[in-house]
């Protein structure tokens, strides 16, 4: 099951910091037909961090969006979509 229908924001810290904080569920980071990485967490700070660089391959890739879903079944929903997506810089699903 893909992402719940939205229009994507551009990544960068702008728009992130928009969020609010303490949103537990998932996110994903892509560009053009390409998914870079899910992920999960408190959504606002998991892609702070990522653009901070916590992750390396991830800002490799250069990004350009992302999405993301509030959910208390983050764990689950996380695994469903990395193996729908198959996003690159995921290395192992959970």
């Amino acid at each position: 099951m893909p992402f719940i229908q939205q229009n994507p924001k551009i990544y960068n810290k702008v728009q992130v910091e928009y969020l609010y904080p303490n949103q537990y569920g998932v996110y994903g980071i892509f560009k053009q037909r390409v998914w870079i990485y899910i992920g999960k967490g408190d959504i606002r700070q998991r892609l702070l961090d990522h653009l901070n660089g916590d992750n390396p391959s991830i800002l490799y890739q250069n990004p350009t969006h992302w999405v993301a879903e509030v959910t208390p079944y983050a764990d689950e929903r996380e695994k469903q979509l990395i193996l729908e997506y198959r996003p690159i810089c995921n290395k192992k699903v959970g």
